[in-house]
């Protein structure tokens, strides 16, 4: 499957933006989605996670209550709503896909180019 993520940006804080990850290739619906970020000096961390049919999601702690993860399998294309941005949601933002919905980003096979995100104070 092949990953094209899209949708950062420059946004201030307090702001929202909304990242899309679309798919082509396999089967877009028999995945797990990933959304992870890496900032400048940083290891690529967690952030959200969906189950194949989107009925089970998961949220790094940073990050709950604030962002959503979401898809649409007839759009073969994931989403994160990001809302009340913090600088330190600064990064690079990536998506990916697994067999099953990990934290780890070993557990993902595939990953999209990235998106910047750059929140400012």
């Amino acid at each position: 499957v092949q990953l094209q993520a899209s949708g950062g940006g420059l946004v201030q804080a307090g702001g929202s933006l909304r990242l899309s990850c679309a798919a082509s290739g396999r089967t877009f619906s028999s995945y797990a989605m990933g959304w992870f970020r890496q900032a400048p000096g940083k290891e690529r961390e967690f952030v959200a996670g969906i189950n194949w049919s989107g009925g089970s999601t998961y949220y790094a702690d940073s990050v709950k209550g604030r962002f959503t993860i979401s898809r649409d399998n007839a759009k073969n294309t994931v989403y994160l709503q990001m809302n009340s941005l913090k600088p330190e949601d600064a990064a690079v933002y990536y998506c990916a896909a697994s067999t099953r919905m990990f934290t780890n980003p070993l557990g993902y096979s595939y990953w999209g180019q990235g998106t910047q995100v750059t929140v400012s104070s």
